[in-house]
């Protein structure tokens, strides 16, 4: 699992249509992985009857921020029961990349226990009474990005996952016939984390294995192109970070395509 971001590794391993009508509810949730708590974050729009497709978030390397649930509540809005997943435990974030390499390496270190963490989350948001337990998809940024698709990869039964600048790099190629979720990447031409050779191999990977995908590359987007305070995070630490609206607009637009797609909806 040491190889799951090779470039990346030593700094970021980083229901219905929502209507204007639509009220938002959030919590924080706590479920727990083989002894270890997890403290998540749940959104959906209550003005929805019945159930609906379920999503989950996997954070970037920062840890299970303000960022997550921000997305976890857009996607409540688009309809679905959103989960933002703790995969470092307890709720842990960092503010300074030291310690969010150390968390990310604890947990990257070793496959089993990623896949567990990522397991329990999924586990809890099938266990909704609000939720279409076949009819769920994850989403992953940076360090939740490489998650995601490693989850395809091992075969999660999912719908799709999404990854938005997350490393495509991988100690464990897809298998044909073993990848059961659909795919897309979105991901930045002038990131120096995720490059071009990266993204080429990717592809041959995913032709190989016979897997449903898509990959869209932004030009002139750096690493971190979704997340308006990667500016911040890259002036900070003198990291290759920066926001990129329109490729944020249009990665999301693709998004809410993309998920109508493999949940059946119009």
């Amino acid at each position: 699992m040491r190889k799951l971001i090779p470039v990346f590794a030593a700094l970021i391993l980083g229901f219905g249509i929502g209507t204007s009508q639509a009220e938002i509810r959030s919590h924080e949730v706590t479920y727990s992985q083989n002894g270890t708590t997890l403290k998540g974050y749940i959104a959906y729009d209550d003005k929805i009857k019945g159930k609906r497709p379920g999503v989950l978030v996997v954070h970037e390397w920062w840890g299970h921020n303000d960022y997550a649930r921000k997305r976890a509540r857009m996607l409540a809005e688009m309809g679905y029961l959103a989960l933002a997943v703790d995969m470092y435990g307890d709720g842990k974030t960092a503010n300074h990349p030291d310690d969010a390499k150390k968390f990310m390496m604890a947990v990257t270190g070793n496959m089993d226990t990623l896949k567990a963490r990522f397991d329990a989350g999924l586990k809890y948001l099938r266990g909704s009474r609000i939720v279409e337990p076949d009819n769920i998809a994850a989403l992953g940024y940076c360090f939740g990005g490489a998650v995601v698709l490693n989850m395809a990869r091992a075969g999660t039964d999912l719908k799709g996952v999404v990854s938005y600048h997350g490393s495509l790099g991988t100690a464990t190629p897809a298998e044909p016939g073993k990848v059961k979720a659909r795919v897309a990447v979105f991901t930045g031409a002038d990131d120096p984390m995720i490059p071009a050779d990266q993204v080429a191999a990717f592809k041959a990977e995913m032709d190989k294995a016979g897997v449903n995908y898509k990959v869209t590359v932004y030009p002139g987007a750096k690493h971190s192109f979704t997340n308006p305070d990667a500016d911040k995070y890259g002036q900070q630490f003198n990291m290759p970070l920066a926001y990129d609206a329109a490729a944020d607009k249009d990665s999301w637009a693709q998004t809410d395509a993309f998920l109508k797609e493999v949940f059946g909806r119009k």
